[in-house]
């Protein structure tokens, strides 16, 4: 959690943020004061003992919000209803790619390039493979 104003730096000031996801860890005030400080949406479910903050910026306001949505709806719908759990999936999909191999081979960049799409690759077609067909009956 201390690295992501780090982190939110390197991206240029010109460009524009929409949102960022993180887990309860990254539910700080720095944490919530970087993400408005660029106008981006902060998708971070609050801790399951969390207390609303004084509202004395826009990043307390914004996790208010975020808490009190999150009481009223539930965790689980208010993951559903923000986008958290694309989050998950993402996870998920990285450690099948981590399954077919912890490092690269290739030392050049091009290639390294090449081979990850390789791996993305074969991971789109084990998937296209567990995807049902539904054919209409009648």
């Amino acid at each position: 959690a201390p690295i992501l104003p780090d982190l939110l730096d390197q991206i240029p000031s010109d460009e524009e943020i929409g949102s960022v996801t993180a887990d309860g860890a990254y539910d700080t005030r720095k944490c919530h004061e970087a993400i408005a400080a660029r106008c981006a949406a902060a998708i971070i479910p609050p801790r399951k003992n969390a207390n609303p903050w004084k509202p004395t910026s826009p990043g307390a306001i914004a996790r208010n919000e975020a808490l009190r949505a999150s009481k009223y709806l539930g965790r689980a719908i208010w993951r559903r209803w923000s986008g958290y759990h694309r989050r998950s999936r993402v996870e998920s999909k990285m450690n099948c790619i981590k399954l077919l191999g912890q490092s690269l081979m290739a030392r050049d960049f091009d290639r390294q390039v090449a081979e990850l799409q390789v791996r993305i690759a074969v991971l789109n077609g084990y998937t296209a493979l567990g995807v049902p067909m539904t054919v209409a009956v009648g």
